[in-house]
């Protein structure tokens, strides 16, 4: 019998995106609360470092498929250093 991974059930995905964005939510509503000690005006704003995040991860996903599209190697690329022997 084979053994389904838990990430499999469309269930628990669901559950593990709520879960999330509650903990997502709960940090900017702790930003609000504790006194961050911002360097710059802007690391003051309400929800900023969530946004940060938000946006470094979405740029470095973005450049990871960009630096792919340099480093891809075709179908055959080891098919090619096994004929050579």
């Amino acid at each position: 019998m084979k053994h389904e991974h838990w990430l499999d059930h469309r269930d628990n995905v669901k559950k593990l995106w709520r879960g999330f964005l509650v903990l997502l939510a709960l940090t900017v509503v702790a930003g609000l609360v504790v006194d961050l000690h911002p360097h710059f005006a802007i690391e003051g704003w309400p929800g900023f470092d969530a946004a940060y995040g938000f946006v470094t991860c979405l740029l470095m996903i973005v450049g990871a498929k960009a630096l792919g599209l340099f480093l891809k190697r075709g179908d055959a690329y080891y098919a090619e250093d096994q004929q050579d022997e």
